[in-house]
């Protein structure tokens, strides 16, 4: 769960920072995107309506009077017919190649358009119309072209690596944010288990003594109602007592690592075959019967008691609330690198809402199953089959609907 809980703490700061970075990446991008354009309009400009004789050449800083007049790009500008001939030009169409003149000339005199772009070389152009003919001119964007492409390289890769080191960071500030909440989850596990080993010597002298009780002929039939009754309950606290001791065993598994669970090579085919074998009989009383579809040679890492107490939860409670004339199917699969079990009965069907908490300590969906003297679970089956799905590295997900009726679905990685 804390786990969990520190991966989408460092997920959320990534986003949120990354995607801050990102815009303001992406607004600089932008503006000398902006920039550029503007500059080759300028430029373009002045050679539409400039002087041939008179426009700025290579070096040429004598005709710059203003701040816009420095944005402007050094232009070729020409006066062509409306045949194609190039009727005058300004200093820079000198050293112009040929074939790149014609190409652009022969590109503006075709387009709908009054201006346009070359990809090849790269050029930008601008076509207006003149009394002899028209008045083309061009700038190269290669240079700033280049430019912007360096700029947007850049970015991204300072985005790549601003993401990374912010992931690196914020898990880092999840570990010290998180201590106290992993201090507290240690200590309230600890509790629990501590707790119930405590129960467990006074519940059994309890237990002890209603027996003796019980079997004593002195006292009347009116006083063993009040003993049987305490013997039932002390009874169900014992169970109570016991799953909560599981609880706290498998969640030392899950988070700690401490080699509470014994991982080994697992036979989960025959484990499940076993399970539906010795539960055939207990669906027979209830009035369903028990249907298997199970993949041989299907083998896991993991705690062999544990592996089997996960499956016979889930048939248990399929069975217990399963319709009686229904049938209740395990099915056990392979699938690439996981193997997937399912049990699914037909009963009440779950809503949606109660199947968010269908895993939580202690929930019942059902209402009509609260707890009775010597009835029913504690709600903590789910959960401490959870727990031994999450220490085997594996999930269990649940499903219900009046078609199909109500699915567990354990996945778990096989043994290479």
């Amino acid at each position: 769960m804390l786990q969990k809980l520190r991966f989408k703490f460092t997920l959320v700061i990534t986003i949120i920072a990354g995607t801050i970075l990102a815009v303001v990446l992406l607004s600089s991008l932008y503006t000398a995107f902006q920039t550029q354009r503007y500059v080759i309009n300028n430029a373009l400009e002045d050679g539409i309506h400039g002087d041939l004789s008179k426009m700025r050449g290579f070096g040429d800083t004598s005709s710059l009077s203003s701040s816009a007049d420095y944005t402007r790009l050094p232009t070729m500008a020409m006066d062509v017919s409306s045949d194609g001939i190039v009727l005058a030009t300004n200093d820079m169409a000198t050293s112009a190649d040929v074939d790149v003149v014609t190409e652009v000339v022969e590109e503006a005199l075709s387009s709908d358009a009054d201006r346009g772009t070359i990809s090849s070389p790269s050029l930008s152009w601008r076509r207006a119309e003149l009394a002899n003919g028209y008045r083309i001119a061009v700038v190269d964007t290669s240079a700033s072209n280049y430019l912007l492409k360096s700029q947007t390289i850049q970015d991204v890769l300072i985005l790549v690596i601003a993401v990374v080191v912010l992931w690196g960071v914020a898990w880092a500030l999840s570990l010290w944010l998180l201590k106290p909440v992993s201090h507290a989850w240690d200590q309230q596990r600890q509790f629990v288990a501590d707790a119930s080993h405590e129960l467990k010597t006074p519940l059994a002298v309890i237990i002890a003594n209603t027996e003796i009780l019980l079997k004593d002929d002195s006292i009347s039939q009116e006083a063993k109602r009040w003993v049987k009754s305490t013997a039932d309950e002390s009874a169900h606290m014992k169970n109570l007592v016991e799953e909560l001791l599981e609880l706290a065993r498998t969640d030392e598994g899950a988070t700690s690592g401490s080699g509470i669970m014994h991982m080994d090579d697992v036979d989960f085919s025959a484990q499940v075959e076993s399970a539906a074998l010795e539960f055939d009989a207990i669906a027979f009383e209830h009035g369903s019967t028990l249907e298997e579809d199970v993949q041989e040679n299907i083998h896991v890492t993991g705690d062999a008691e544990w592996t089997q107490r996960l499956i016979k939860i889930l048939i248990d409670n399929a069975i217990k609330y399963a319709t009686v004339g229904t049938q209740v199917s395990v099915r056990l699969w392979r699938d690439g690198k996981k193997c997937h079990l399912t049990v699914n009965n037909h009963g009440d069907v779950i809503s949606a809402e109660d199947l968010k908490h269908i895993f939580d300590r202690f929930y019942r969906s059902d209402e009509a199953r609260t707890r009775q003297p010597g009835a029913g679970g504690f709600g903590l089956g789910l959960a401490i089959a959870k727990g031994i799905a999450t220490a085997h590295k594996g999930t269990i997900e649940a499903a219900s609907n009046a078609e199909d009726g109500t699915t567990f679905t354990v996945t778990l990685p096989v043994r290479s």
